[in-house]
């Protein structure tokens, strides 16, 4: 029960954190969009030293928030009761995953893909590629490879917390 709720608390934190952005600002998530897509918005002129700098952000904040996630995931694996590799592990990689699948299923596919709001200025003709789900599972497939890295790195954090 406290896995579950621990899911839909990070689902709802995701969803706080990407959607206001994503409509204010769409461009700040370039890096997440169809590679059609971002072929076009790189053509545009109004975006030309954007792209590169939303590049730059966009890996540090995927490597920053790599060992950011362990250690909050592994807090609240521990705090659950996990105090083994296996179950540390096993609690980070649902958690993680549960975010992943949330994010393919409702935010990709469900908001992102038929959103006019997600749309970046210069980019509304090419409804096809926004819709094409192509991407996005890809982007999850690779989401779940992440999981298991979470997993590998918060089933160590525990076994270091045991020790403390």
């Amino acid at each position: 029960m406290i896995l579950a709720i621990q899911c839909v608390i990070l689902c709802t934190l995701f969803t706080l954190i990407i959607i206001p952005s994503l409509y204010k600002n769409p461009i700040s998530h370039i890096m997440s969009y169809p590679p059609e897509i971002r072929k076009r918005v790189e053509s545009l002129p109004q975006y030309a030293g954007i792209i590169k700098k939303e590049e730059k952000n966009h890996l540090f904040k995927k490597l920053a928030a790599i060992p950011i996630f362990a250690i909050i995931l592994s807090i609240a694996a521990y705090f659950s009761g996990a105090r083994t590799f296996t179950s540390a592990f096993i609690h980070t990689f649902v958690l993680f995953f549960s975010v992943n699948l949330y994010d393919l299923i409702i935010l990709d596919l469900g908001i992102f893909c038929h959103s006019k709001r997600a749309m970046i200025p210069g980019t509304e003709d090419m409804t096809a590629a926004y819709k094409n789900p192509r991407h996005h599972i890809i982007a999850s497939l690779i989401g779940t490879i992440l999981a298991v890295i979470e997993g590998l790195l918060s089933g160590g954090l525990v076994i270091l917390y045991n020790y403390i």
